[in-house]
């Protein structure tokens, strides 16, 4: 039996917002939030309306950086360096 995730309206947001973004990992959304990419799509496809996640599919299917073992060896971070510091899912002070 597979243990059901619950998440809040603002996780739901991150995770909408890490998969959006082009050089966050599935691994990273995993690490964090305990989704794996299929469930990441069944979420994306739940909360959004159909024509975006059209887009959305389209977008991340075969994109290497959203896939880290198509990466390239050379790419070590889930963020961009310019990206505000997250950890844990919460924004750092300054």
């Amino acid at each position: 039996m597979k243990k059901e995730i619950t998440l809040e309206e603002v996780q739901i947001d991150r995770v909408i917002e890490m998969a959006w973004e082009d050089r966050t990992p599935f691994d990273a959304i995993l690490l964090q939030f305990g989704l794996k990419e299929q469930d990441v799509i069944k979420l994306m496809r739940k909360e959004m309306k159909l024509s975006s996640f059209k887009m959305w599919r389209a977008r991340v299917q075969g994109r290497k950086t959203k896939h880290s073992k198509s990466r390239s060896e050379t790419v070590d971070r889930f963020k961009c360096t310019r990206q505000r510091n997250i950890s844990n899912n919460k924004v750092s002070k300054r």
